[in-house]
């Protein structure tokens, strides 16, 4: 079985022990920090698109396809989308960030149970990849398998706090039914049958993951990141960010823009996925998590991936001569074992899968 080259430290203790410098572990190479050099662009502030999917359930087509259209536009220019008015309860929403900020701060002791090992990630971790001497991100988190319910496995989700199961399973239903929704919405606006990518990724046995990711507050902030830059290796993420902080940045034509969450809004990610099976009509956003030396934070990632077995590729219905297939055929669980193995990496696996051209 896997297991970690090396020690795990756990990010949140190192956090609490009070130390000024952060280990050279933590230290990322300097183009990679958030302010690398002079001249160097990190926008505070853009118009980064924000959508109210209220229409999207409403009977008017008009307004439907206005909906549909802005979707269309943020998958293709920017690659996420910050949802408003999605029919997820903000008080569920709320719950949720508690639920798992108790959890986290439990004693130490009390989450090691849970601790994880990189042949499924299940559990309590604080790394991603098995590369022996990586440079690590400032994070710790938890992740566990929502859908298919086949691999849902209750005993492996937190007992403590006791509301922990009971909160996960009901947020978890009501973004699945978000996901499904806004699949559709992708769908339609390729010119696909409205299931074509719900039934691409499996249907019923469609993967949905939660990952609770716990930044602790970091003493040297400008030197690590949270979360390295890194594309989604699946179909889609709904994001419920952290709302005392903007620390997610993307990065949009060569600029690292800093998103603001808008309040009660869900951030829609576009995943490497749904660009391959859009033959890059829509495009995977490359991001990062910047941390704070003020406070820690923490934010729900639920995402949706293909059946781990299901082979996916550009769909017949977007290639043409005149637009040829750009990525070969893989399945789901093959794509993302780049992921488990070497860590966050930009979006260089998902350029591995292009076609040579001449």
């Amino acid at each position: 079985m896997l297991s970690w080259p090396e020690q795990v430290v756990r990010v949140q203790s190192l956090s609490e022990s009070g130390i000024r410098t952060i280990p050279n572990r933590y230290i990322k190479p300097l183009t990679e920090r958030s302010v690398f050099k002079p001249g160097s662009q990190v926008h505070q502030h853009a118009d980064i698109p924000v959508i109210d999917l209220h229409n999207l359930f409403h009977k008017d087509p008009a307004l439907h396809l206005d909906t549909l259209s802005r979707i269309s536009a943020a998958c293709r220019d920017w690659g996420f989308f910050q949802a408003v008015n999605h029919g997820v309860s903000h008080e569920l929403m709320r719950r949720a960030c508690q639920v798992w900020s108790d959890f986290f701060n439990l004693p130490l002791e009390v989450k090691q149970e849970y601790a994880n090992t990189p042949a499924t990630y299940e559990g309590y971790g604080s790394r991603l990849g098995v590369e022996k001497g990586a440079i690590l991100d400032w994070s710790d988190y938890f992740f566990l398998h929502y859908l298919p319910v086949s691999l849902r496995n209750q005993n492996k989700w937190p007992e403590q706090p006791s509301s922990c199961r009971e909160v996960v399973a009901e947020y978890g239903g009501e973004v699945v039914k978000l996901c499904r929704i806004l699949l559709r919405a992708m769908s339609t606006d390729l010119g696909l049958e409205e299931n074509y990518i719900e039934n691409a990724f499996g249907g019923d046995n469609m993967g949905a993951c939660l990952r609770v990711n716990m930044y602790p507050k970091c003493p040297q902030p400008e030197l690590t990141l949270g979360l390295s830059s890194h594309s989604d290796p699946g179909g889609i993420t709904i994001l419920l960010p952290d709302r005392g902080l903007a620390r997610l940045q993307v990065l949009n034509d060569g600029d690292w823009i800093t998103v603001n969450p808008v309040p009660d809004s869900l951030i829609v990610i576009v995943g490497d996925q749904i660009q391959v099976l859009s033959n890059a009509i829509y495009k995977s956003v490359e991001h990062r998590v910047v941390v704070s030396s003020a406070k820690d934070g923490v934010s729900l990632a639920m995402f949706f991936n293909p059946k781990s077995d299901l082979v996916i590729e550009p769909a017949k219905e977007v290639v043409s001569e005149e637009r040829p297939p750009l990525y070969e055929a893989m399945t789901f669980d093959r794509y993302r074992l780049h992921m488990r193995m070497k860590g966050p990496c930009g979006k260089a696996r998902l350029e591995s899968l292009k076609f040579n051209t001449p």
